[in-house]
């Protein structure tokens, strides 16, 4: 390993000084912090290979060092070293997952054979984690992954995977049903995370202070019914990637403790004073216009620049024509597999009445219009047209344009519209409706109070 990055923690200058002399001269490249707080600030600054931290420190000591430097990364080597070691102080770093305890005095030869060893087992590591993350990245066969091959389609997938092993914030944009959430999870499985928990939320299925617990946790006696304290969400993500849908959904004060939570990489529980660290990939999707919303004021503009570091359009599936047999062949082969049954096969003139309409609840809608045809089918027969969902077969797509509508609608007078359109083309079924739609009972009936729509 050439040139391995070593961070030096001790309070007396002269011994760093020597040190980094020292280990300098060994090959390595060397930072330096006086003192306990600066080595742990400069943790995030550095990144470094190999941390090498005394343990007696006024303030923060080398077990603090050794539990942040874990918190950023448990592969990341640790060693202490004291002139007053302890049985217990020594039992205590090898449980907290110290590399190395060695006692001053010492010799160089020693400590610097001590350094080798750690940042060979910490390149070792590394390149264990690019094995398994190039493994998982060649297999394309997880179920997760995407379905389609249209030009647009596939743009956005090799964006995605261009992007996986970073652990930069995706914002994934694109109308309700298109596939945000399992793209979501095709990221998460083939980068660096893929082995941690990918937990996800639908911000709009909730109220507000549900919630922020939800998210942040909440402390005992926080709130009416908090008996226990409960951990939340970015938490329990810790290692892996959290996905946020429905981000625009979000009320104003739960933006504001988002963004904190992005820009500080801390939590603080509800009912809570202290911060808690978080380790976690954030992904968030959207079927609304952000910038539209950040001009009507209800989507803070500092938060959406944190979210659109990396964005990911999806097209809609009436611009993926070319797309519906092969989701449509998927979806019956998996609805089989579920069932134990033969697959069932579309008929020719199921194929083009699915793909000559227009798909307003895209993917999602596809599927569960596939279900049902599926369930209505014989056993390894034929689906006819006969066995697809009224709302497909009885009328072709119909314009959203409306003679009512202004000359320059906004998104709100847009979103509207098509709301009463899908309700009354469902006769006023709101399950139904929100199933078109792609988005939760509850999201739309709260649309449906914010339009004053409930009747």
């Amino acid at each position: 390993m050439s040139e391995p990055k070593i961070l030096i923690i001790d309070d007396e200058t002269a011994i760093l000084d020597t040190l980094r002399i020292l280990l300098k001269r060994e090959g390595f490249v060397v930072e330096t912090a006086v003192g306990g707080q600066a080595g742990v600030d400069r943790l995030h600054e550095v990144r470094p290979d190999v941390v090498l931290s005394d343990v007696r420190m006024p303030g923060v000591g080398g077990l603090e060092v050794l539990l942040a430097a874990k918190e950023l990364d448990r592969a990341l080597p640790v060693i202490l070293m004291t002139a007053q070691a302890s049985l217990q102080t020594a039992m205590r770093a090898v449980n907290e997952g110290a590399f190395y305890y060695i006692q001053k005095p010492f010799s160089n030869d020693e400590l610097v054979a001590i350094c080798r060893r750690a940042a060979e087992s910490r390149q070792l590591k590394k390149e264990n984690q690019a094995l398994k993350t190039e493994i998982r990245r060649r297999d394309r066969s997880d179920v997760a992954r995407p379905i389609g091959r249209s030009r647009g389609f596939i743009d956005v997938l090799r964006t995605a995977e261009t992007v996986a092993p970073s652990d930069s914030t995706v914002l994934i944009t694109g109308e309700s049903g298109t596939g945000k959430e399992v793209l979501a999870k095709y990221i998460h499985t083939i980068s660096d995370r893929g082995e941690g928990p990918f937990v996800s939320i639908n911000c709009g299925a909730l109220p507000e202070n549900l919630l922020e617990s939800e998210l942040f946790g909440h402390v005992r006696g926080s709130f009416t019914g908090a008996v226990r304290d409960k951990q939340g969400l970015f938490v329990a993500a810790k290692g892996g990637s959290f996905f946020l849908d429905e981000v625009g959904e979000m009320s104003a004060a739960t933006q504001v403790k988002l963004l904190r939570a992005l820009q500080e990489r801390e939590v603080i529980p509800v009912g809570a004073t202290e911060p808690v660290p978080i380790d976690v990939r954030i992904m968030a999707a959207t079927n609304r216009d952000l910038d539209e919303e950040i001009r009507r004021g209800g989507f803070r503009s500092d938060l959406f620049y944190r979210l659109n570091v990396i964005t990911l359009q999806l097209p809609p599936l009436r611009d993926r024509p070319d797309d519906v047999p092969i989701l449509c062949e998927y979806f019956l082969d998996r609805f089989a597999e579920q069932r134990g049954r033969a697959v069932p096969r579309l008929s020719p003139d199921a194929v083009s009445v699915l793909q000559s309409y227009d798909w307003p609840g895209n993917v999602r809608e596809l599927e569960n219009a596939l279900e049902r045809a599926a369930v209505l089918t014989a056993d390894g027969g034929e689906i006819a047209v006969s066995t697809l969902p009224p709302r497909i077969t009885e009328r072709q797509a119909q314009p959203l344009v409306s003679a009512n509508l202004p000359p320059n609608p906004t998104l709100e007078i847009i979103e509207r519209a098509y709301i009463h359109w899908v309700l009354s083309s469902e006769s006023g079924n709101k399950t139904r409706a929100a199933e078109v739609l792609g988005i939760d009972p509850s999201t739309l009936y709260r649309k449906l109070q914010r339009y004053g729509m409930e009747q």
